[in-house]
């Protein structure tokens, strides 16, 4: 058996450092608040939407959001920023 094969191979990867970001929808916004709510990542983490309140999330346009809601998170889609807005609320983006 030649060497190069012998020898174990190892190589970088990068799942250390990945940002990993959580996702919620509009429509779970809409099932899991109440009209005039503000919505940051220890609501969400309160509500069972993510898992801790130390995640970085990201807001989806998914579903329709019929209730005013102030909506803290690091991300937004179009769609969502748009729905928010159009719904009476605000979207605030988080650092």
């Amino acid at each position: 058996m030649p060497l190069f094969r012998r020898i174990p191979k190892r190589g970088f990867s990068n799942a250390p450092f990945a940002t990993h970001i959580c996702v919620v929808n509009l429509a779970s916004l809409e099932k899991a608040f109440e009209s005039g709510a503000s919505v940051d990542p220890a609501a969400l983490a309160s509500k069972g939407l993510i898992a801790n309140d130390n995640q970085k999330v990201k807001v989806l346009g998914n579903g329709t959001l019929s209730k005013n809601l102030t909506v803290s998170a690091q991300a937004f889609s179009k769609s969502a920023a748009e729905q928010i807005v159009q719904a009476g609320g605000q979207s605030t983006v988080l650092k």
